[in-house]
């Protein structure tokens, strides 16, 4: 349905932020004049996943806690959740990848910027009395390498700044972004490029093959006349192709063969960008060498 994604200063009061919309939510859901479809509100966070805080002391342990929450993220997204992702989510880079994510399944996205200043998020920090406080040095790096979302970019719209001075979220404008906002469909560098099946190298190669040698035995036959012939490759496969009038070298179709070969184990390899599923059966490949080999065969 929607995915919210947080962000802020570490120690800003994200995690205050999330349950205060979950609670929103939940009371409009459960309203007797929602007419709407079913949904569940649920909230990812790194206390969820028990990601210490430790973790954003240095690279090698982040991007793994990352993966965490991404992987979490993809598992729980659906068309009937409204999912609060409550991290730090500092990154640009790491916000964009979540929009794809979402945007895949067609889900509406709006984010909320947790806002602070550095002081204060900075105070609230040390004076925590959990076990979610940030490591001083880790603190203070977060909030250099914190990149602020922006209303201008896709992916961080539509954006909600909430100040630590106001007691509540923007709770309506919120609730239209996730229940009517617009979804925007997925794009090229959103969807999952087809794959070949995996016997198509093999389909490939043995019906091409085959191709060849029926080719010269129908040649061997017919004196090298030409013309439309059909080749019995198997009781059910039998492609058609027309051939010049005069004899065809082995070598000619055996180079015509490695050429046709070569195109298409590159589209079965690192996948095609032809829209909805190729064919890649025994007919198909027929079909295609034929028409490859009447264009490329002069007379």
């Amino acid at each position: 349905m929607a995915l919210v994604t947080i962000t802020g200063y570490p120690s800003s009061g994200k995690s205050r932020r999330a349950l205060q919309l979950k609670t929103h939510l939940e009371s409009r859901l459960q309203d007797p004049n929602y007419a709407g479809p079913k949904l569940k509100v649920q909230i990812i966070s790194d206390d969820e996943l028990n990601l210490d805080r430790n973790v954003y002391s240095d690279s090698r342990s982040e991007k793994p806690a990352r993966g965490a929450l991404f992987t979490a993220m993809q598992r729980q997204m659906s068309q009937d959740t409204i999912l609060i992702i409550d991290s730090l989510n500092y990154i640009k880079g790491f916000r964009y990848q979540m929009y794809c994510a979402a945007r895949e399944l067609k889900l509406r996205v709006c984010t909320i910027f947790v806002v602070t200043t550095q002081d204060l998020a900075r105070e609230w920090n040390e004076t925590r009395q959990d076990s979610k406080v940030y490591p001083s040095e880790t603190f203070e790096n977060l909030v250099q390498r914190y990149e602020e979302p922006s209303s201008m970019v896709r992916w961080d719209s539509p954006l909600f700044t909430v100040p630590w001075l106001d007691e509540d979220i923007p709770a309506d404008d919120i609730w239209k972004a996730v229940t009517e906002g617009n979804i925007k469909p997925p794009n090229a560098g959103t969807q999952a490029v087809p794959k070949a099946p995996t016997d198509a190298l093999r389909t490939l190669e043995h019906t091409t093959t085959t191709m060849v040698s029926a080719i010269m035995s129908e040649q061997a036959a017919s004196g090298g006349i030409g013309g439309p012939v059909t080749l019995a490759l198997s009781s059910t496969l039998k492609p058609r192709v027309s051939l010049p009038s005069r004899n065809i070298t082995l070598s000619e179709l055996q180079r015509l063969k490695r050429q046709f070969v070569t195109v298409h184990k590159k589209a079965i390899t690192l996948g095609t960008v032809e829209k909805g599923v190729v064919d890649w059966s025994e007919e198909s490949v027929a079909d295609k060498f034929a028409a490859y080999i009447e264009e490329n065969l002069k007379s």
